[in-house]
């Protein structure tokens, strides 16, 4: 039996933007993995996922920082203490998707409804820098900025002088060892003030 359109589920997504007061850096990823690969309610859940071991690795030194002390999962009192010290915002570049194999592979993710940028960054008004993390979260942020996708691990200006960042995905899928994605987020977080 083949899958129609019809079939599709729309899904929306999960969580609503974790804003810090006096949040500089946006983080955007595609959209969430679906809920039988959550480890918890947030942001990058997957345990398979780069991000969470590769903010660790930066900001404490080590990939196993942001984890809950003799455990695999991640601490998120912990990640959210980090992000609110730093100013590190979280949201995804879709608001409203569809799964068109049914996993979580960007190259086969529809998105119906972006997010509203300019209306998140209305909400921080200390951030003048937006990072993408992956390709297809580049391209739905160079769409609403009018902005040309940036080169990974380069940065272009908007006309409104938001710095745009591509970064490399951090999904375990993208053939980059943790220490090479880690030193392409630090160079961001360097220029942003915030590392």
């Amino acid at each position: 039996m083949t899958q129609t359109d019809k079939d599709i589920i729309i899904e929306t997504h999960p969580w609503p933007p974790f804003i810090p007061e006096g949040a500089r850096v946006l983080i955007m990823g595609t959209f969430p993995p679906g809920e039988h690969r959550w480890s918890m309610e947030f942001y990058y859940p997957n345990r398979t996922n780069d991000f969470w071991y590769m903010m660790g690795l930066i900001f404490t030194g080590s990939r196993e920082g942001l984890l809950r002390s003799g455990s695999r999962d991640f601490d998120l009192d912990a990640i959210k203490a980090l992000l609110t010290d730093k100013g590190i915002a979280l949201s995804d570049t879709g608001r409203k998707v569809r799964r068109l194999k049914g996993n979580a592979s960007d190259k086969y993710l529809e998105i119906l409804e972006p997010a509203p940028l300019h209306e998140l960054l209305g909400k921080m008004p200390m951030c003048h820098t937006v990072a993408t993390t992956g390709e297809k979260a580049a391209g739905v942020v160079a769409t609403l900025t009018s902005t040309e996708i940036p080169r990974m691990g380069c940065m272009v200006k908007s006309a409104s002088g938001l710095d745009i960042w591509r970064m490399p995905s951090t999904s375990r899928a993208y053939p980059l060892a943790l220490d090479k994605k880690a030193a392409h987020y630090a160079t961001l977080f360097r220029s942003a003030g915030i590392l």
